[in-house]
């Protein structure tokens, strides 16, 4: 079913669960957030591939966050590209969408030609959640364990909360009938359920890296390595073409595994900048710093890097001087 050029299903989350195999996943397909992101810059290819994939492993992990809660993956590398982040916002209410955005920072001149993940080095992937005012943030960091992103991901999920994941990700530009090009982007997310046991955060893998094998007992590794052999037939037209609601490939993929969908959330592209927030942040700053940033044209400006809003500003407005008054001066 379409709305215009648009799927039902575009821009959206379904959470399911294996009965049969004690494993959860996501099915997500990120179109129009996609586009919302990459549109925000003029990024080189290798670099909106790594944004894309990075922006739909966002989605798929943000998915279990609780309302008003805020999920963000960093990677930090040495390498040309160094650092890709991400913002998931859980809905403020119940049947709300969440949002996502997302940035790149790189070195143009550094950048290969190669596989996108030959331009990340040498760092960490992050994962920092915020739970709102009075809560401390909760951040794990793993190593950056190629080929891809995504495998940096499971290699996160693995060492950091002991849990066997996969993904299966698909994602690039779309030409409609017109000529017009646009992203389409899908991904399975799989997660086995944790094992109760007080001895499994003492578990160490091959190099200090670890794989499901090393986090599961042999009962629950054969049902890992049924599941993740039906994962592996999927196409990638199942994953982001316009055939296949995610419903009906959940059924093709995994029907012998008791498949339970449960509701799905709608993703959108959103900021949070706002003139408010760059002026609390300049409010740190004395009237003799606030100097240093001013223009030649005799103001403070700022560039959001997720979206790209530019904010204009009178330098005697910003800063703690300014807040607190002449008289206090």
């Amino acid at each position: 079913m379409t709305l215009g050029n648009q799927l039902v299903w575009d821009d959206t989350v379904l959470p399911f669960q294996l009965d049969a195999s004690d494993i959860r996943g996501r099915v997500a397909r990120l179109d129009g957030v996609l586009g919302g992101i990459l549109k925000q810059h003029d990024y080189p290819a290798q670099v909106e591939a790594l944004v894309a994939e990075m922006a739909l492993l966002t989605a798929l992990i943000g998915q279990t966050i609780k309302l008003r809660w805020k999920l963000s993956l960093q990677v930090q590398s040495k390498g040309a590209v160094r650092m890709i982040a991400t913002d998931y916002y859980g809905p403020t209410e119940e049947g709300e969408p969440a949002r996502i955005r997302a940035y790149a920072s790189y070195d143009a001149d550094r950048l290969t030609d190669g596989a996108p993940f030959e331009n990340v080095g040498e760092g960490y992937f992050a994962v920092i959640i915020d739970q709102g005012q009075d809560m401390a943030p909760y951040q794990g960091i793993s190593p950056l364990v190629g080929p891809t992103l995504s495998s940096c991901a499971e290699v996160y999920f693995a060492q950091s909360e002991q849990l066997p994941t996969r993904f299966q990700l698909s994602f690039g530009k779309s030409t409609e009938g017109n000529g017009e090009e646009h992203w389409r982007a899908g991904g399975v997310m799989l997660q086995h359920m944790p094992e109760a046991s007080p001895l499994m955060a003492k578990v160490k893998g091959e190099g200090d890296i670890l794989k499901p094998s090393d986090l599961l007992s042999d009962d629950k590794h054969e049902n890992w390595r049924r599941v993740n052999i039906l994962l592996d037939t999927v196409e990638d037209l199942e994953l982001i073409g316009p055939q296949v609601p995610p419903n009906d490939l959940l059924l093709r993929l995994f029907h012998e595994e008791l498949p339970r969908v449960f509701d799905p959330q709608a993703v959108r592209f959103g900021c949070t900048c706002s003139e408010a927030r760059v002026r609390q942040s300049l409010s740190i700053y004395s009237a003799r710093d606030i100097e240093t940033m001013t223009t030649d044209d005799g103001r403070v400006t700022a560039d959001c890097q997720f979206c790209g809003a530019h904010y204009d500003l009178d330098p005697k407005t910003v800063g703690f001087d300014a807040e607190a008054g002449p008289s206090d001066v």
